[in-house]
């Protein structure tokens, strides 16, 4: 059973997302909260497996919730739901530790999927943000081209790490990984939870953030 806590401003928008949720019967939802301060306090008192945290928020806003909720309860998984495209308030709530965001707007299947992902431990990010997400990034990496520049938290991996995790930046799959460079996906998925391990990242998303970061990769 994945436990949810449902965190949003708006009355009306928890009860259609408990609705959607409690419609699946490994899902249940655990508490609400209004506003990011009750979101740390449902998030250290019910210990969910995964927050459903809205970004804007008056007082303690959703980043800042997050930040506390992965610094203090890493169990707790956080999940960003954001209403436009390119919010940043959204990115800054991945970097602040959330496993992924998707838009208000996704299909229940998806939402359902997403949690599930969550939960389970990899991350998640709306096929059509993560152009724009990694862009993004980017945008504020190193002016660095790649291979001129090895960032501290690159010095503990290795060349075929690196090699690995630049393929997770571009979105590779680990089956697609493997193809491309001519491993098997179980060597794949060990320099995955290598790459995740030392530099002390929680999933695919944030690997991907940090090929971007610093300068491993640029957009084309």
């Amino acid at each position: 059973m994945i436990g949810v806590l449902l965190v949003d401003d708006q009355p009306l928008l928890r009860m259609g997302f408990r609705l959607v949720l409690e419609a699946h019967p490994d899902i249940t939802v655990v508490g609400e909260a209004g506003d990011g301060a009750q979101a740390v306090a449902q998030a250290a008192a019910l210990a969910p497996d995964v927050v459903l945290m809205d970004v804007r928020m008056p007082g303690t806003d959703g980043i800042e919730a997050t930040e506390l909720i992965t610094r203090d309860h890493p169990s707790s998984r956080v999940l960003v739901l954001t209403t436009f495209d390119l919010d940043e308030h959204a990115f800054a709530a991945l970097r602040a530790g959330a496993a992924g965001f998707l838009l208000k707007n996704v299909e229940p299947a998806a939402l359902i999927a997403g949690i599930r992902t969550v939960a389970a431990g990899d991350g998640v990010v709306a096929p059509r943000l993560t152009r724009l997400l990694i862009e993004a990034f980017a945008e504020r990496g190193p002016a660095a081209r790649p291979g001129t520049t090895r960032d501290p938290r690159l010095e503990r991996l290795t060349g075929r790490e690196g090699e690995v995790l630049a393929a997770v930046g571009r979105g590779r799959s680990n089956a697609e990984i493997a193809e491309e460079l001519e491993l098997s996906e179980a060597t794949v998925k060990t320099h995955v939870s290598r790459i995740l391990h030392k530099p002390g990242l929680r999933d695919r998303v944030q690997a991907a953030v940090l090929a971007y970061e610093t300068g491993l990769l640029r957009p084309r």
